[in-house]
């Protein structure tokens, strides 16, 4: 697997930063949630002067062998179906994408569709879906090590365009399952506590989901006593949650900031943080999402998340809504006086 050179920010700015939060004309501390953002912003680019330069989404689609187990509401050519609506810009992803002036790329990892003949959809397939976890792995090492170099490549193109922000949303049905059992195993968290709805099921759907997935991860322990990280991720994640997972630590690496959404991508987060542990300092957890678990998952991770929407679309809404938070915490940083410029008495 590609490994990567994940350095934690440097410390020694942070006391230049804090000076000049604290000289901003305004009271010590009165911006709050906003001054200790921009102080991870600033940490991270290694700046007094935070750039958002180009915001990119990575929008991620891929099928799952476990849907075939209905452990989910929504059938699997949803995955297809949403993936060409997004390129008509009817998704919700499409909107936030246009109201915040992200370049948006839609990225096909593993759609059970052929989509490559479709405009706009860049083909990075590597198979049609994974494979079903309740029986075998989800994919082999060589198709895993080929997702996570999606990501990386995915972030190298943005990186060269100049982005210094990058989000990500998938698009694959059936996805809450990895995400619950990497949850429960990163997590140390009983399965049945990570488990919930969905995309919409009831509690006989969510029972009948407790169950196989139960089934599943009792089978992958007896085959892999004490697993890796490596394995964990192997076994249960689809294309586009690897591919995630690489375009994080790519992005990581390079010092981007890394705007994470919600219950699925906090999974592929903390996945991400279980490998380099360093990484999380690049990310900001933009919202809370309703599916059950992801409050326990970001306590998890010790993060409060900057929303609480009750949201649970995915494709990276949350982190998109979030993002005019990040900004005004930059802008802060940029745009506004000092009290020697401004000639008004520090007052505190």
């Amino acid at each position: 697997m590609k490994t990567f050179n994940i350095q934690a920010p440097d410390e020694a700015l942070r006391p230049l930063i804090q000076e000049k939060i604290d000289n901003l004309n305004k009271p010590k501390g009165s911006l709050g949630r906003l001054e200790t953002l921009a102080m991870q912003v600033c940490l991270a680019q290694q700046t007094l002067t935070p750039s958002l330069a180009h915001p990119c989404h990575l929008l991620l689609g891929g099928d799952h062998g476990i849907e075939r187990e209905g452990v989910s509401v929504s059938p699997r050519e949803v995955t297809w179906q949403q993936m060409i609506n997004f390129t008509k810009g009817g998704g919700g992803v499409n909107m936030f994408c246009r109201q915040h002036g992200f370049h948006l790329r839609i990225v096909d990892v593993g759609v059970d569709h052929d989509l490559s003949q479709v405009p706009d959809i860049l083909n990075c397939k590597i198979s049609l879906g994974t494979r079903n976890f309740l029986h075998e792995p989800a994919m082999t090492e060589e198709e895993c090590t080929r997702a996570f170099t999606v990501g990386i490549d995915l972030v190298d193109a943005t990186h060269t365009e100049g982005s210094r922000l990058l989000s990500i949303g998938e698009m694959g049905i059936a996805n809450t399952s990895p995400s619950s059992i990497w949850m429960s195993l990163f997590c140390h968290i009983p399965l049945s506590e990570c488990i919930g709805a969905g995309a919409g099921l009831n509690a006989q759907g969510i029972g009948h989901k407790q169950a196989i997935l139960q089934q599943a991860l009792a089978h992958f322990e007896e085959q892999y006593p004490n697993a890796p990280t490596t394995d964990v991720i192997r076994y249960f994640g689809g294309f586009e949650m690897v591919a995630a997972i690489g375009a994080m630590l790519r992005a990581a690496e390079l010092k981007m900031l890394i705007l994470v959404d919600g219950f699925i991508m906090t999974a592929c987060a903390l996945a991400a943080c279980q490998l380099y542990p360093e990484a999380q300092a690049y990310m900001i957890f933009g919202h809370c999402g309703d599916e059950s678990g992801h409050r326990r998952m970001l306590d998890a991770l010790h993060v409060e998340p900057l929303l609480s929407l009750g949201l649970r679309l995915g494709e990276g809404t949350g982190a998109l809504c979030a993002f005019p938070i990040v900004d005004s915490a930059v802008r802060m940083m940029n745009e506004m006086n000092n009290f020697h410029n401004a000639q008004i008495t520090k007052y505190f």
